[in-house]
């Protein structure tokens, strides 16, 4: 398995995880250095330095580590600002890694396994900005949507040659990006009470739905959206009052 953006964070718990479970490990990050240090940790992993939007430094790691069985495409950036003060240059650099990436990467595995006839599994990784857009979160909530649709393309496209494509989007995670936004404890403390399961998701909750989705036990589920985020999105109504003297109506 490779997992991009391996380096830290949430890929680095993917890494962790699946090393726990048997994968040999490609640790893949922009960041030559962390993904030596992480890769360094885990028994047999390979570190693997590469741009995920950049075609050739992803076919150069795939001629270092080999064709893996699973590939993880986590790698993701942000930049917030207001639509309209947000830069051409941070718009283009959110959707060169969010988007680009996925597609660049998604391909370049895809060519290899139908080449050698063999079975795959692809995982990207959305986010539930995907679904509801937060404000101010420039190209990360239209890059994050774009890329479960493009896991349905993948599906659809390479379901066929025995690929599954499925997509997971976490919830509010208390790890990687988010990290300074929850080093407010009233935007930390605000958040876990507004999650129904109270309390913030885990790198660990992302890289076990990942696992599963690269497992046998997933063998039927392609082209599917997991969301891991404690029940967040179908929150929606819940802070919509009614008021109480219409409870028991029948409408029916």
């Amino acid at each position: 398995m490779i997992v991009t953006g391996a380096g830290h964070g949430i890929g680095a718990e993917i890494a962790r995880q699946a090393a726990a479970g048997g994968y040999r490990v490609g640790v893949l990050d922009i960041n030559a250095e962390t993904a030596e240090q992480v890769a360094q940790s885990l028994p047999d992993a390979v570190p693997l330095a590469a741009s995920i939007a950049d075609s050739g430094a992803v076919e150069a790691a795939l001629e270092v580590f080999g064709t893996p069985d699973a590939w993880v495409n986590n790698a993701g950036i942000v930049r917030f600002a207001p639509l309209v003060d947000h830069s051409e240059a941070d718009w283009r650099a959110v959707v060169d890694v969010n988007l680009n990436g996925p597609f660049v990467c998604g391909r370049a595995v895809a060519r290899r396994l139908i080449a050698d006839g063999r079975n795959g599994s692809i995982v990207n990784i959305a986010s539930i900005n995907g679904i509801a857009p937060g404000p101010n979160s420039g190209a990360y909530s239209p890059t994050k949507a774009a890329v479960i649709q493009l896991t349905r393309q993948m599906a659809i496209e390479w379901g066929p040659a025995g690929i599954r494509v499925n997509s997971v989007a976490p919830g509010i995670i208390d790890d990687g990006m988010s990290t300074p936004v929850l080093a407010d404890p009233h935007v930390r403390a605000t958040r876990s009470d507004r999650t129904p399961s109270r309390r913030l998701g885990t790198a660990a909750d992302i890289a076990k739905a990942v696992m599963w989705l690269c497992s046998d036990d997933a063998e039927y589920v392609n082209g599917h959206n997991l969301v891991v985020d404690g029940g967040v999105v179908s929150t929606v109504l819940a802070g919509m009052p009614r008021p109480a003297s219409v409870d028991g109506i029948d409408e029916g």
